[in-house]
């Protein structure tokens, strides 16, 4: 670091990305990625018109966006708010309605990033343990008087609430915002999308990153009462108004029209998913009940790291996390069925090394 660096810089932990090799000499099944290309109709909405438009601004209203996602979520463009990826989103949110008197509170096993924002925006962070299961309590969060956020499916162990649990939240106080982060809700699990116009306190985020197959182009969304996508705007044209650019916002707008490429795609997962479930667990290995694409595994007789980097030998990417609780563990996202045989190949060899 540079003299430069002010105090709180250098006091921040920064978010650790997925390994992004760019030779693609690896099975890469380290970051959740879609194993499918765009929808077709993305690669017709990216025209020559389109591209010569570049040397002009965006629109900030992002309505061509906010009309397509409006019919596909049923809902108003008063109840939607695009960002630079579900990232942006959920740091508006910490910004939004976390900070003085406003704590906030996730679990200890989670998305990593929602420490960083903590430390980003110097705030009040509650973490609390998950089950000895990796199981999510809702009545371990009950009292708590801030900002509640829950990855739901949780990363990195695929597990979900129903949404009668998040409602027992809402209910018990409506004076606090339960932020629910759905990135991999499309592969199994239910939204709490339908509940938006019951509970005006209810924030709902999504990414086209991984069922929608737009990770290259960030885009995700917020979905609430219009009092909080209020709230959430003031914090964006505070720091960037033209947050989404024109290609992205042409690209979402046709991937979120092509219902039936979006269902096959999250099916073929879905399927891919289950069966490498039942190859792991055949060769004794423990694996989470996922409802997202990816899949949490242990194999007995052998630590997450050292299974991640035999691994890596093979040729297979898998994500390995070193923390107390998840360090005998690998993420393993699921991709199409040739990526999940290669990786089977790849694990059986070892689990018949480790006996």
């Amino acid at each position: 670091m540079s003299r430069f660096l002010s105090l709180e810089a250098q006091s921040l932990a920064p978010y650790t990305p997925g390994e992004q090799p760019q030779d693609q000499s690896y099975c890469k099944l380290n970051t959740n990625e879609s194993p499918f290309p765009p929808s077709p109709a993305v690669l017709r909405a990216i025209n020559r018109a389109e591209i010569g438009k570049l040397n002009l601004y965006p629109d900030p209203d992002c309505s061509l966006l906010l009309d397509a996602a409006a019919a596909v979520y049923e809902l108003k463009a008063e109840n939607i708010i695009p960002g630079n990826g579900s990232d942006e989103i959920l740091s508006f949110a910490f910004r939004a309605f976390c900070g003085a008197g406003k704590p906030c509170a996730f679990a200890d096993v989670t998305y990593g990033f929602y420490r960083t924002w903590a430390k980003l925006y110097g705030l009040d962070a509650n973490i609390i343990p998950l089950r000895e299961d990796f199981t999510l309590a809702v009545d371990d969060y009950m009292d708590f008087p801030g900002t509640i956020f829950i990855a739901n499916p949780n990363a990195p162990t695929g597990l979900a609430l129903p949404r009668s649990e998040i409602q027992r939240l809402l209910d018990a106080d409506p004076n606090r915002v339960v932020v629910v982060d759905e990135a991999y809700v499309d592969f199994g699990a239910e939204s709490c999308v339908p509940m938006l116009y019951r509970y005006d306190n209810l924030l709902v985020v999504q990414t086209l990153s991984k069922s929608r197959s737009l990770a290259g182009a960030r885009l995700g969304f917020g979905f609430g009462s219009p009092a909080l996508i209020e709230d959430l705007n003031r914090v964006k044209y505070s720091h960037n108004p033209y947050n989404i650019n024109r290609l992205t916002m042409a690209s979402g707008a046709a991937a979120l029209r092509d219902r039936a490429y979006f269902e096959a795609c999250c099916a073929s997962v879905q399927a891919a998913r289950e069966w490498t479930r039942e190859e792991l667990e055949a060769l004794g290995a423990s694996v989470l009940p996922s409802r997202a694409n990816f899949l949490f595994v242990k194999l007995p007789g052998i630590g997450g790291h050292e299974l991640y980097a035999r691994l890596k030998e093979q040729g297979v990417l898998v994500r390995h996390f070193s923390a107390p609780r998840t360090q005998d563990f690998i993420r393993v996202t699921v991709g199409s069925m040739e990526q999940m045989q290669t990786f089977m190949d790849a694990f059986t060899r070892i689990a018949e090394e480790v006996g």
